[in-house]
């Protein structure tokens, strides 16, 4: 039985809680938070602490950190020098060379790290990948994620903001998207971002955009935006081109942007080849929940069968190091080489 502490009891938090609480291999000896929140029934029963200081004396196995993203290096490293194996929600750090010290940390304790890339335990998600690599490349990626968001769900993407930028926070997934269809290192980004409203930091933005270049000449943008002024048109666009042709999500562009339901859902995909289109159908998609549960499933899989992730980890350093870079782009107004160690 592994035993599991759960720290931060946000969205994802109590997502990946519940997963272990029904996971026949997991036992849960803490959750952490820094202020009390409610928990569902399920989760009432477990000894709740106030630090992650307080949840390591509880010696578990396993941490999960799904707290803000400034925290996430320091107790990555924390718990893995105390002899725990760690699932970090993305992004992995808030600098490159944090998300590089937490990967060194991981080698050289011998420690799983796995990073909550959840669209990578997606079956559709999986599919579309295939579909765009089986066409080959150069690429054009043309992806988006705009949440017009108001309410509760503005609060928390204010929360968020505080240390973290929309392109950052969700662009990682995307990215990482790109990356595993291009297989190609990046070469520079340019990015532009606006502040939109006055509710949030001077120095920080709630829209951004950026386009990046690859080695083997693919190039994609990636667009995302927070708050209620923005728009439900056209916020959903998940497309790949090749010059053998194009995949894309079908179901896109229905409203209820802020749904973390539908962040990942995809319903069908469309393949488009000169000679034809055909769309395949993805019924029965995991919801958020489930998508949970694969990730906590497969990080005790990768404990107790001892799977190799450097491959995994390489790629989380990358594909936020490409978000990173398009947030400097933004912040300087100047294109950013990846060929530079990036900070």
């Amino acid at each position: 039985m592994i035993r599991v502490l759960v720290a931060g009891l946000g969205n994802m938090g109590l997502s990946h809680a519940l997963a272990h609480h029904h996971h026949a291999g997991s036992e849960i000896v803490g959750l952490v938070n820094r202020s009390p929140v409610r928990l569902p029934e399920a989760l009432s029963g477990y000894r709740r602490y106030s630090t992650f200081e307080e949840g390591m004396q509880a010696k578990p196995d396993l941490v999960v950190i799904a707290t803000y993203s400034d925290s996430h290096a320091d107790y990555a490293c924390t718990a893995m020098e105390a002899g725990a194996q760690v699932f970090v929600e993305k992004p992995l750090a808030t600098t490159v060379a944090d998300a590089r010290r937490v990967v060194a940390t991981a080698q050289e304790t011998g420690r799983k790290l796995v990073v909550g890339y959840i669209l990578r335990h997606h079956p559709s998600w999986m599919r579309l990948i295939d579909e765009a690599r089986g066409l080959g490349g150069p690429y054009v990626f043309r992806l988006n994620l705009n949440q017009q968001s108001s309410g509760a769900e503005w609060e928390t993407h204010k929360a968020l903001m505080q240390t973290t930028s929309p392109i950052v926070d969700c662009g990682v997934h995307y990215v990482d998207v790109m990356c595993q269809i291009t297989d190609a290192d990046p070469v520079r980004v340019h990015g532009m971002g606006l502040r939109l409203s006055d509710e949030i930091a001077e120095e920080m933005y709630n829209y951004g955009q950026f386009q990046v270049v690859f080695e083997d000449g693919s190039v994609g943008w990636y667009e995302a935006g927070w708050g209620p002024m923005m728009s439900e048109t056209a916020f959903f666009v998940k497309d790949v081109v090749s010059p053998n042709g194009s995949v894309s999500i079908t179901d896109g562009n229905k409203g209820a942007s802020s749904d973390i339901d539908g962040h990942t859902k995809v319903g069908g995909i469309l393949v488009h080849r000169p000679e034809g289109d055909f769309t395949i159908d993805m019924p029965d998609e995991p919801g958020h929940q489930e998508l949970c549960d694969a990730e906590q499933a497969y990080m005790i899989r990768a404990i107790t069968e001892d799977i190799d992730l450097t491959r995994h980890m390489n790629d989380a350093v990358q594909s936020l190091a490409i978000c990173l870079a398009a947030d400097e782009s933004i912040r300087s107004g100047q294109p950013v080489s990846l060929k530079e160690p990036q900070q």
